[in-house]
């Protein structure tokens, strides 16, 4: 099979950056998007080949990926794009992975009918093998291993840089659909919760989240009840129950719209000596229906970096042939639950 691969919205912020570290290990990736300037762009400055083609015919898609082994799609916000994709994939059968963070994606491609279908096609479909959801996905398996009849799962994660312009648009939309966690395996809507949590320097006041592994998390561990949360001052909690009282006209395209206008004109996403100053901390915890608790640790390098690593660490998982799995799958699922930990400058995962 063909060893060539393919990354998607290749002018986004965390593509353009998957891009230049694969130009620095060797690596030679087709550039994609729908914008051609913008995608020769790229292209020319790193020397690779690139196509243009929109998402809006995935038979069409298909036909410019049947060459192509695996796609990494970081086109977004991905509950846009994602279900193109997919379908263009399994038709061309080629592995499908993106960088969503997105709860609403990851439950589609873990959908029995996404998973039999890529089975049938012969290919993974594996979203999220960015910094959401690979750490706290690797720390949700350690955990359920170490605690087989856990019943709950909190995860956790502190970091500090600023949004790259496609993770604040999706964090529009998310505003929009409002919290989520998951009670007795379902995923339902939810206030703001707080907590403390020691990331591992010491306690912090923290909220939750709708992050990805409300999802994902119960398909690689099968615990039923799960909530993700990040360190939050007073402050930011009001603004965030303030927010969820103005949901119905956030859900408004007319705002929508011009909320992500703002953004592509004020955010540009971290530079390199800010993604260096701010390492992230992933935390998670595990208890039964006894009371029992354990928890795990881990530090890696800033998020937007483990969106680089996680990513072309499955690429040479996939070239050097040593991917034997299809169907819907996690990272952790795919790679191994400690998958995380050999990423370049991350710590081993420490239960207690």
């Amino acid at each position: 099979m063909s060893q060539s691969w393919l990354i998607y919205g290749a002018y986004g912020y965390s593509a353009q950056l998957i891009a230049q570290e694969a130009k620095q290990r060797g690596l030679t990736p087709i550039l994609a998007g729908r914008n051609e300037a913008k995608v020769k762009a790229v292209a020319t400055r790193l020397n690779f080949d690139y196509r243009v083609f929109d998402l809006d015919n995935p038979q069409t898609v298909a036909e410019q990926l049947a060459d192509v082994a695996m796609v990494i799609h970081c086109a977004g916000p991905f509950a846009h794009t994602s279900k193109q994709m997919i379908e263009a994939c399994i038709l061309s059968s080629t592995h499908y992975f993106d960088i969503t963070g997105e709860i609403e994606v990851f439950e589609y491609a873990h959908s029995d009918v996404v998973n039999g279908r890529a089975k049938a096609a012969g290919i993974v479909v594996c979203p999220g093998i960015g910094f959401d959801v690979i750490p706290t996905d690797c720390v949700a398996r350690v955990l359920s291993e170490a605690m087989p009849d856990a019943t709950h799962l909190t995860l956790g994660f502190s970091g500090g840089s600023a949004l790259s312009p496609g993770t604040a648009k999706s964090s529009v939309e998310g505003l929009a659909n409002g919290n989520k966690v998951r009670i007795d395996g379902d995923i339902v809507s939810s206030g703001v919760n707080t907590r403390t949590i020691d990331f591992g320097k010491g306690p912090r006041k923290a909220m939750n989240i709708a992050w990805g592994d409300v999802s994902t998390a119960f398909y690689s561990t099968g615990i039923p009840n799960i909530e993700v949360y990040i360190p939050a001052s007073k402050k930011t909690i009001r603004m965030v129950k303030v927010a969820a009282l103005l949901r119905p006209a956030l859900r408004l395209s007319f705002i929508q719209d011009f909320l992500k206008k703002q953004i592509d004109k004020k955010i540009a996403g971290p530079d390199e000596s800010i993604r260096r100053k701010y390492r992230s901390s992933v935390w998670g915890e595990v208890r039964n229906r006894s009371g029992q608790v354990k928890t795990a640790y881990l530090e890696t390098p800033n998020g937007y970096d483990v969106t680089v690593l996680g990513p072309l660490a499955i690429v040479d998982h996939f070239i050097n042939g040593k991917n034997d799995k299809v169907g819907s799958l996690t990272p952790s699922l795919m790679m191994g639950s400690h998958f995380v930990s050999t990423l370049p400058d991350t710590t081993e995962i420490r239960l207690q």
